[in-house]
């Protein structure tokens, strides 16, 4: 057989396969639109002056808090931390897999090489006069899936928002780390501050007792004053171990968040250091701005895309599909004659698919697929009412938060009074004991809530800059970034 002249014989076929192929512009399904959000002009608490409404320059945030060990932190959790390296490598399975997709859009060519040996029945009239022979085959098996319909075309599109969403997962966990990480820093700075208040008052007690058992000894009061002012003195350093507990547990978690064993950071944190202060002023832009920046919403947002492209998927199988199929290689019943001329074949054909039988389950699929883009599109508003209400929340609790500081400040400077007049009036026998056990009771507990204020204004703030999407910017040309750029 001639393959020069062979070949020239599918002429009529490739003009069909060009003919088919000018049928291929059709795309089965709907065309994806994104949604949109109807949202307030403006935040509730935008009236407050602390908050600015300019657009927020979040890239990275947590320098605000000018505090220089919290920034070598956040950058090591960024950059070790194990939450983030597993959205990394989701967003490469997703890059993979949306490789898988878009390799149905190309031929696909198989290598063969087999050798086959066949012996008929000898109790059939052909295999009384065949003999048993064996046959050599070497060649190329091709085919190639026409997408007439766009169902790959709409497997591709679905693979790259898949991509696209693993991508705007991973920022969202950037965000949430070092939210994380900024919050337990805090928490650890309080509880330092925390256990230096409880343990001054504790030697302020002290300070009380000896004072009441020497009037005791003197014969000035009873031993009720002692033992109350005992009784006083052991409550406050009771706070002690329950505080060192809560340290030792946001040092812990801090570790864990960069990736290292408990107490690896015990020495780097072991220095008293205080609480961060934000800005008094934060800029938070408007509720538009916040729902393109959040990348948990623009995560919802590809998902819904991705569950989108897949309807036309199912719709696909609805229709015929086409093949072109082929083989060309070499065979023969000898293997020395394999190579010799006359031992080519081929064959070419288009091939059509079209399950007629089954379509009551193809459509259970189509509307099943139809049901999981209505749930993606119910994700995403909730993703949004979410993201609207973390954000307004954050600033309540930013600005209230700051009322009641100044609150307990003043609440606190008259407790360090009522505790110094109570005292000078006890030695003088103005005033009985119970009142300098009142006034040191109402100290120790004021100045406790206010570093517990302190460290709640912090983190009220770390709330708001996490709640208005900011912190993922900041990964641009860093190794995180390079890393999400290869994933692409």
């Amino acid at each position: 057989m001639n393959l020069r002249r062979a070949a020239t014989r599918p002429g009529s076929l490739a003009a069909t396969a060009a003919l088919l192929l000018s049928f291929s512009c059709t795309t089965v399904g709907p065309d994806y639109a994104p949604p949109a959000a109807a949202v307030a002009a403006g935040w509730r608490e935008q009236a407050d002056p602390a908050l600015a409404p300019e657009p927020p320059d979040l890239n990275a945030w947590w320098l605000y808090l000018e505090d220089p060990v919290l920034n070598g932190l956040i950058e090591r959790a960024l950059r070790q931390g194990l939450d983030l390296r597993e959205a990394l490598a989701r967003v490469h399975e997703a890059r993979a897999l949306r490789g898988v997709a878009a390799a149905d859009r190309f031929p696909t060519l198989d290598a063969v090489l087999s050798y086959e040996r066949r012996g008929e029945s000898e109790n059939t009239t052909l295999g009384q006069f065949l003999p048993d022979s064996g046959l050599y085959t070497a060649g190329f098996d091709a085919a190639w899936e026409i997408d007439l319909w766009g169902r790959v075309r709409r497997s591709v599109e679905a693979a790259d928002a898949d991509l696209e969403a693993g991508i705007e997962d991973t920022r969202d966990v950037a965000v949430t780390v070092a939210a994380e990480t900024a919050r337990n820093y805090i928490e650890l700075r309080g509880f330092q501050k925390r256990l230096a208040i409880a343990r001054s008052n504790v030697g302020l007690q002290e300070q009380t007792l000896a004072l009441v058992a020497a009037r005791y000894e003197s014969g000035l009061v009873g031993e009720r004053d002692v033992a109350q002012a005992a009784s006083n003195l052991e409550s406050t350093r009771a706070r002690v171990p329950a505080l060192e507990v809560g340290l030792r547990a946001a040092e812990n978690r801090l570790a864990v968040l960069l990736a290292l064993a408990p107490g690896a950071l015990a020495a780097e944190l072991a220095e008293t250091r205080p609480i961060p202060v934000p800005p008094l002023e934060l800029a938070v832009g408007v509720p538009a701005d916040l729902l393109r920046r959040r990348a948990d919403v623009r995560r919802a947002e590809r998902v819904l895309a991705a569950e989108t492209a897949r309807v036309g998927v199912a719709e696909g199988d609805l229709y015929p599909r086409l093949s072109l199929i082929g083989s060309l290689g070499l065979q023969s019943e000898d293997l020395s004659d394999l190579a010799h001329s006359g031992s080519e074949f081929f064959h070419f054909g288009p091939s059509l698919r079209w399950n007629l039988f089954d379509r009551e389950r193809l459509h259970g699929r189509v509307e099943a697929q139809d049901a999981r883009r209505e749930q993606a599109l119910l994700r995403w508003e909730r993703a949004v009412l979410t993201a609207l209400e973390e954000a307004e929340n954050a600033m309540t609790a930013f600005l209230r938060e700051q009322l009641r500081r100044r609150s307990l400040r003043a609440a606190s400077d008259q407790a360090r009074l009522a505790v110094d007049l109570s005292q000078s009036q006890y030695t003088e026998g103005i005033t009985d004991f119970q009142a300098v056990l009142d006034s040191e009771r109402a100290l120790a507990q004021l100045e406790d809530d206010l570093a517990q204020s302190d460290a709640a204004i912090a983190t009220s703030a770390v709330a708001l800059y996490k709640a208005l999407g900011g912190g993922w910017e900041h990964m641009h040309g860093s190794g995180y970034a390079r890393s999400m750029e290869s994933a692409r």
